[in-house]
């Protein structure tokens, strides 16, 4: 026990041998952290999860270095010069990402790639080619679908090509998206709906919200807003469904049962920051932050929350879907009432280490795991219940709001839409002028699929379930979701 706690406290290690030396097993033997009795209880029940990081922190788990001063300054403790084409460039990136650490020990955010590439392109020939072998080699060693690229929200020679090169690849890894705003071309954005009907990336998130709340931004994971060289420490989720339980009614849940569960939960989140700052070593003996790659000052942490549907639902009691969230009215502003009290708890809550955040928790609309049995992700309606699609982005889009380090929806079209990306394209618009945050789309014959924030191939999962071996570890996450989740079945938007 005692040379388990040695190893994620030395200094001298790095993360890769940290990783080396560390079972996940060995992690959780440990018991570093103050738990309260309150919030253990409702660790043990549910209600509050910690998407398995582990009893003793020693990572963030979102990491957004500054990849730009990377391109810039190269890497003195990797022995990387400032590279000088495009070559260099992907080479130095691809030698980054190995030594970028997370959650999942892969690298959740791999660039504005279009703006890091763009410059180096003399040949587009060759940088095609490049580019091709930069997606590739991601994919093929960056095996988890949580790793993300972004591109936009100007139309450049590489963002062109990025997109060609994944019509052509379809690879699930990374996932892109790109940042849409008044400053994005039609053509552009065309390029890029037309490339997510046919692998389901890139995403598109409203630019000009994401820069007025943070400034240099990316989205990173599934589709989470975080500052370019920091991240989150943490993220850890209050499910609404089976908190709703503990209440009589609701006017008991807003006014005593979810302000309690918020002190609990922040509480809990308080102490995995406060053992990673204080204790883990980490910034002290990451390289990351010696270059200024990242800096401790640029983090925050995300209070995330599920099962907004299921918890209003609950106290509706009604079997009638005109009735239910997303459709009845009354049902739509008791889910905003709960959300603006949710809000107004976390942000009584103060941590000295979000900084950046103004010391408080960013509330996050979680996409849910592959054993969440009956219960929504974030904010978002039941699959099998979405209204008609503009009753669905008004409604949802009244929600994004609350949520700057992330919140979306998922729109699955029917093949048609292919002929015209138009009308597409004319949806998002107007839901960004709902002010929506995040828009992911994806067409009924994608192999590419998106899970809840993350995207597989309908193919892996299809051999996975036959009990044959396949590369991407989140393969399995997407199957599960598949079989308890009903994933397959959205509904579809038809082409009109």
């Amino acid at each position: 026990m005692g040379n388990i706690l040695d190893i994620i406290k030395d200094t001298s290690l790095t993360y890769e041998q940290k990783v080396l030396s560390l079972a996940r097993e060995a992690e959780n033997s440990l018991n570093v952290l103050n738990i309260s009795k309150e919030a253990q209880e409702y660790r043990e029940e549910g209600i509050i999860c910690d998407l398995f990081e582990g009893n003793a922190p020693y990572r963030p788990r979102y990491i957004v270095p500054d990849y730009e001063k990377f391109i810039k300054n190269g890497s003195e403790f990797l022995g990387l010069k400032p590279p000088k084409d495009i070559w260099e460039a992907i080479n130095s990136l691809l030698i980054l990402y190995k030594h970028v650490p997370s959650i999942t020990s892969f690298p959740v955010y791999v660039g504005n790639i279009d703006t890091l590439l763009d410059s180096f392109i003399e040949d587009e020939n060759e940088a095609y080619k490049a580019i091709k072998l930069f997606l590739t080699h991601i994919d093929r060693t960056l095996t988890d679908s949580f790793c993300h690229a972004n591109i936009g929200p100007k139309d450049t020679k590489a963002g062109r090509l990025i997109l060609k090169a994944e019509r052509e690849l379809q690879n699930s890894i990374p996932n892109i998206t790109i940042k849409y705003s008044k400053d994005t071309s039609d053509n552009f954005a065309l390029d890029a709906i037309n490339t997510a009907l046919v692998t389901a990336k890139p995403s598109f998130a409203n630019h000009e919200i994401f820069s007025s709340e943070f400034g240099e931004y990316g989205i990173v994971s599934c589709y989470n807003g975080l500052n370019i060289g920091g991240g989150s420490y943490t993220l850890v989720r209050l499910n609404l469904a089976d908190l709703a339980k503990k209440a009589e009614n609701i006017n008991d849940f807003i006014n005593l049962v979810l302000p309690d569960a918020v002190k609990r939960m922040a509480g809990y989140m308080d102490e995995r920051v406060g053992f990673l700052v204080n204790e883990s070593g980490f910034f002290e003996s990451s390289f990351l932050v010696r270059e200024g790659l990242i800096v401790k000052d640029k983090f925050t942490a995300m209070f995330g929350m599920f099962g907004l549907a299921e918890c209003v639902n609950h106290f509706i009691d009604s079997n009638s879907q005109e009735d239910r969230f997303g459709h009845g009215e009354y049902a739509n502003e008791l889910g905003l009432k709960i959300i603006a009290k949710l809000e107004e708890e976390v942000n009584k809550h103060n941590n000295p280490y979000c900084k950046v955040s103004g010391g408080k928790y960013l509330l996050h609309a979680q996409v849910g795991i592959d054993t969440d049995r009956g219960i929504s992700p974030g904010c978002r309606i039941p699959i099998g219940e979405e209204p008609q699609i503009h009753q669905h982005l008004i409604q949802s889009a009244k929600f994004h709001k609350f949520f700057s380090s992330g919140i979306g929806d998922i729109f699955n079209f029917d093949s048609m839409a292919k002929k015209n990306p138009e009308f597409i394209l004319d949806i998002i618009k107007g839901a960004f002028k709902e002010n929506m945050r995040y828009f992911s789309l994806y067409s009924t014959d994608c192999d590419v699929i998106r899970i809840t924030g993350y995207l597989v191939k309908k193919s892996e999962i299809e051999k996975l379930d036959r009990g044959e071996q396949v590369l991407r570890d989140t393969v399995a996450l997407g199957l599960g979701s598949v079989k308890n989740n009903k994933i397959l079945e959205r509904k579809v938007r038809k082409h009109v």
